[in-house]
């Protein structure tokens, strides 16, 4: 039927046009950010005193002083003997005529010795606890280092040399 013919069509007449509407339906899918919970992690410092034993290794010098009086052409050198730094003191005598003489000689030594010290050492040692949590901030689950876990054990003495 052409537009003239539908405008001339009297009502009730049965050229009666019925329109359908045809629909269709579209989908978008998107994507949102949805809290569902959140974690906490803290540390914490804990200090302890530990006794710690180790050895330290001392030197000490004993000095002596071995007379001589002995006249010298030349100043003798500083030599080692026996483990012995030896150096030789000289002083210029008046006589009729000048010469040396060897005063004494200063014999050095070591001697080491080792002992065992004991002190008092301050440790520190962080654990972290972590706290899982709901949307609301509620705590559902926490868990602690696996250190934190393990018996304390003494502590060991330092091993050196004897």
């Amino acid at each position: 039927m052409e537009d003239n013919e539908r405008n001339n069509a009297q009502p009730g007449s049965e050229e009666e046009e019925i329109r359908i509407p045809v629909v269709e339906e579209d989908l978008v899918a998107d994507t949102r950010a949805v809290k569902t919970g959140s974690v906490r992690v803290q540390k914490h410092v804990e200090r302890r005193i530990r006794t710690v034993e180790t050895p330290l290794l001392q030197e000490e010098v004993e000095v002596r002083r071995v007379p001589v009086n002995r006249v010298v052409s030349e100043m003798p050198a500083v030599r080692k003997q026996s483990g012995e730094i030896i150096v030789p003191v000289v002083e210029e005598e008046l006589v009729i005529s000048k010469r040396l003489v060897l005063k004494e000689e200063i014999h050095l030594s070591k001697k080491r010795t080792r002992k065992r010290v004991v002190r008092e050492v301050e440790l520190e040692r962080e654990r972290a606890e972590v706290q899982r949590l709901d949307p609301e901030g509620r705590v559902v689950a926490s868990s602690t280092s696996a250190r934190d876990h393990r018996e304390e054990q003494p502590p060991r003495p330092a091993r050196g040399r004897s």
